[in-house]
């Protein structure tokens, strides 16, 4: 992801950050981690296979904030198929959107 450009939504955002799951690039979701929420460090080491993401739901807050409602597809070490489904909040600042935080739903 690196040396890609800035994303101009919450929804780009989050589409960039799936991508970045996918191909365990911490250094990326680092940087659109929003400073006050943002680990140390992120280990990947035991990342799923992520298969593919449909978006529920995109609530615009703003020119500054926005929700995005997601279902993440993956596999687990023993091949089963497993769905994240979470509503992330993101913030926008200094012109970059960034990942804030999310709760898990079902």
């Amino acid at each position: 992801m690196t040396g890609q450009e800035e994303p101009r939504s919450a929804e780009a955002l989050m589409r960039s950050r799936f991508a970045a799951f996918k191909a365990a690039d911490a250094a990326w979701l680092l940087r659109t981690w929003h400073p006050s929420t943002r680990p140390k460090r992120l280990d990947l080491s035991e990342n799923p296979r992520w298969r593919g993401l449909q978006i529920v739901d995109v609530v615009d807050q703003g020119a500054d904030a926005g929700v995005v409602e997601f279902r993440a597809t993956y596999l687990d070490d023993d091949g089963e198929l497993g769905i994240l489904h979470e509503r992330s909040r993101f913030v926008r600042e200094a012109s970059r959107w960034f990942y804030l935080d999310g709760d898990l739903l079902g």
